[in-house]
């Protein structure tokens, strides 16, 4: 075996011991990892890139580093499933655009954003109809700020000195050459305060009725000054506002959630919340109001009064009864479309039809027209013109996926086009391409002629992901492949640039050169034009080597994984190294659709700081996402199976990286976050594969979430026996290598409570087992400030240097 460093090419390494300093809970204050992963969390970002209505110019926001704990602590008012900034009276939000590039989609030529604030703190955007402008929100110092951006002369301005309530959405979208706006109202008086003595006890009380699926929601109401607070936040005046910042209002002041033009720009569909609220459930099932108002804030229409649903029918294919989904039609000028269930919203019940969509027109005085009927639950609708919409319905249980023609102002029955399980990768035919019309609404992108539609998809296959573009003819059902992603690259279209199907705007990338844009002429042999130059974001780690594994485990179901190496490594000179293994458990009904291909091995090698692959940066080996499907054929539901099936996916992972002479089998550490983190403590408690496991804001006992988790659709009293036997803190006296918990103090994640790592721990503690609970302050479920991120890594780093030690080197003992 070599003495040379992985990572350092022809540089001797002293084999031994680390002199790691131990493990402490009395260390104070945030903790900096090794210079190789600070380098990751500080590596530059990629821009968003947001492409005009008319294809011709592309928006690039440009992304400052993580932000730091001292905005991502800053006051958060936590109302019935909502996190908010008081202070902005907008939902919160850390990571912002601090600059705007716009790129000429032809050409290539960019040009910088002029007129922009120091420090700007850009939030939302949104294209004009004609692209001659932008419209975007920027965080000011009282609040959130309306501003333009003139595409012609790449200049931006505030429009009026007003600010935008962005508590439900971004708070502005475009009416024509207006916008329309939920503004702060002017007069509104200070926030309700808090009083010094409750008023009494608050209670919640059940009268009984149907079963319920009721899950563990986090940041609900608790007492009457909660909802309160609640109404003030939400309180908006709609109003227009024209290119010179001047304002007509619209109506009066209401909590308004939601308000969308018609395509006609003659009418608004408003959603506004109503009393009485609950402690129960979050905002989405609080009373609602949905009216169509005219542009004088008049009520020309009530869709529909919805009611607070504390109860609602259990399962996955479970919706409310009444109208859902309720919407403009956007190829129409006033049109809405809605669905209401058949069934009652009970999948229980039986039924040959679950669902139909239906149709109403301005001014709204005929009886509403139903489109369709569904025999399962509606998906989504793409809408195109008179004699052509994109019907899709799925039913969970079943996975079974159905795409309709249908003609919405025709009297002709749907026509079928096609129908698959939505699990199976290798049938997906793709999604249908969009484009913006002349309202601005976004239709199915059809062939000059009208009879085709385009289709843009994945091309999951046994060699991986190769994306692909057809031309799908509607008369006799027959895709034309107009281009495919070929190797060594893998290739992304974003849009077509024409309707012709001529000029595609892709996204190119390679194992060792990161994405970046083109522009390509179909059936020409020409190169695509390179329109972005982004650099190597972490050039130090450009030759990482990867393999894309294929193996089975015990039962015969043929899985995934993804083996990184880091720079310079060779298994027959090095040897193997210590490996950290990434994964997140999938359900699947049926073994043919878990034993199929998933990802591509020539994606570009994004070392992230989030993910495993960080630890490349150290010497490590990491095998990522490897295959952890949970199977229910047939009448089996997956979760009845859940640990046999999840130690063989681990088995047979473990047994294929050490086959290959890269993995150590006395050093190999799990790790997940969330569902992966319950699924780390199951291995560490029913296995001895692993030496070491990380588990990042998890659940891990299921009588906590009783009415359901991840898929699973019965609840604990219909299932005791699988909750119980998946709950790993029940078998907590199993678990006999070190485990790390790390988890956000704020998470917002339903079911994930911080509570449920706490418990954890206190039992392995109790237990005489090793373990360490870290607790990030100010976090949710995903962690966002530059010192928690940065301590995650030095936590992760240790606990693996610890107790599996470092490449060429013994492994310190536990």
């Amino acid at each position: 075996m070599s003495l040379r460093s992985p990572l350092l090419t022809g540089a001797p390494l002293i084999v031994g011991l680390l002199a790691a300093a131990p493990l402490s809970a009395a260390e104070h204050g945030y903790q900096t990892p090794p210079a190789e992963l600070q380098a990751l969390v500080d590596a530059p970002r990629p821009p968003l890139q947001s492409l005009g209505p008319k294809r011709r110019n592309l928006l690039q926001i440009h992304r400052p580093g993580l932000p730091g704990i001292a905005d991502v602590a800053q006051p958060e008012l936590k109302l019935a499933g909502l996190r908010l900034n008081p202070s902005m009276r907008a939902a919160s939000r850390f990571d912002f655009g601090n600059a705007l590039t716009l790129l000429d989609v032809k050409q290539g030529r960019a040009r910088t954003v002029r007129g922009l604030p120091a420090g700007a703190r850009i939030a939302d955007t949104a294209w004009a109809a004609d692209e001659s402008r932008v419209a975007f929100s920027l965080w000011g110092v009282k609040g959130v700020e309306l501003w333009l951006l003139d595409v012609a002369d790449a200049r931006a301005r505030r429009l009026g000195d007003f600010h935008l309530n962005a508590a439900t959405g971004s708070g502005f979208a475009w009416f024509g050459e207006q916008l329309l706006i939920k503004r702060v109202p002017a007069k509104q008086g200070p926030a309700p305060r808090q009083p010094q003595a409750p008023s009494g006890p608050n209670i919640q009380q059940s009268e009984g009725g149907i079963l319920s699926q009721t899950r563990t929601y986090p940041d609900l109401l608790k007492t009457p000054y909660d909802a309160d607070l609640l109404d003030y936040q939400l309180q908006s005046q709609l109003a227009l506002v024209g290119l010179d910042g001047k304002l007509s209002t619209i109506g009066q002041p209401d909590r308004y959630l939601s308000v969308s033009g018609s395509p006609n720009r003659q009418y608004l569909l408003a959603t506004r919340l109503q009393r009485p609220y609950s402690g129960l459930v979050p905002i989405s099932r609080f009373p609602k109001r949905i009216d169509v108002l005219d542009r004088h804030g008049r009520i020309a229409h009530t869709v529909t009064q919805r009611p607070l649903l504390e109860r609602m029918p259990s399962g996955n294919d479970a919706v409310e009864a009444g109208p859902r989904e309720i919407a403009w039609r956007a190829d129409a000028p006033a049109s809405l479309f809605w669905v209401e269930a058949l069934d009652g919203g009970d999948p229980a019940r039986a039924a040959a039809e679950r669902d139909a969509l239906y149709l109403q027109a301005a001014p709204f005085q005929q009886a509403p027209r139903r489109l369709m009927r569904l025999t399962s639950r509606f998906a989504d609708v793409r809408w195109g013109r008179g004699d052509l919409a994109l019907v899709r319905e799925h039913w969970w249980k079943t996975r079974e996926l159905k795409v309709w023609r249908a003609r919405p102002d025709q009297d002709v029955a749907p026509e079928l086009l096609s129908s698959r399980k939505s699990e199976d990768r290798y049938s997906d035919p793709g999604e249908a391409a969009m484009v913006s019309n002349a309202n601005g609404q976004s239709v199915l992108q059809t062939t000059p002629d009208g009879k085709s539609v385009y289709l843009l998809g994945e091309g999951a296959g046994p060699d991986g992901d190769r994306p692909f573009v057809d031309r799908y003819a509607l008369a006799d059902k027959r895709a034309t492949r107009l281009w495919q992603s070929q190797a060594p690259w893998f290739e992304q279209p974003a849009a077509l640039l024409d309707d012709a199907g001529q000029e595609l705007l892709l996204s190119r990338e390679s194992v060792d050169q990161p994405p970046n844009l083109y522009r390509l002429t179909l059936g020409h042999a020409a190169e695509p034009l390179a329109l972005t130059h982004m650099p190597h974001p972490t050039p130090q780690l450009k030759n990482v080597s990867k393999k894309q594994l294929r193996y089975q485990r015990a039962d015969g179901v043929k899985l995934t994984a993804t083996l990184y190496l880091p720079p310079g490594y060779e298994a027959k000179r090095d040897g193997p190294l210590p490996l950290l293994m990434w994964a997140y458990p999938t359900e699947f009904k049926t073994a043919a659709a878990a034993s199929q291909v998933t990802e591509s091995p020539y994606r570009f090698n994004r070392v992230s700081y989030w993910g495993p692959l960080a630890m490349l940066a150290r010497g490590y080996a990491v095998m990522d996402d490897p295959g952890m499907p949970i199977v229910g054929e047939g009448d089996k539901e997956p979760n009845d199976s859940y640990l046999p099936q999840l130690k063989m996916n681990a088995q047979a992972a473990v047994e294929e990286v050490v086959r290959l002479g890269v993995a150590d089998p006395a050093r190999i550490a799990v790790g997940g976050h969330s569902y992966g983190a319950f699924m780390t403590a199951n291995l560490l408690a029913h296995t001895r594969l692993f030496h070491a496991g990380i588990a990042r804001s998890g659940a891990y006992n299921r009588t906590l979430t009783p009415f359901g988790f991840q898929s699973e659709e019965r609840n604990f009293w219909q299932a005791k026996e699988v909750y119980q036997a998946m709950s790993p803190f029940n078998f907590a006296n199993q678990i006999k290598d070190p485990l790390l918990l790390i988890h956000g103090e704020m998470d917002n994640n339903p079911g994930t409570f911080p509570l449920q790592s706490e418990r954890l721990y206190q039992a392995l503690q109790g237990l005489g087992a090793t373990a360490r609970l870290v607790t990030l302050p100010a976090e949710s479920h995903g962690y966002r400030a530059r010192e928690s991120i940065l301590h995650m890594l030095w936590e992760q780093d240790r606990w693996l240097e610890r107790y599996l030690g470092r490449a060429g080197t013994a492994r310190r003992p536990s």
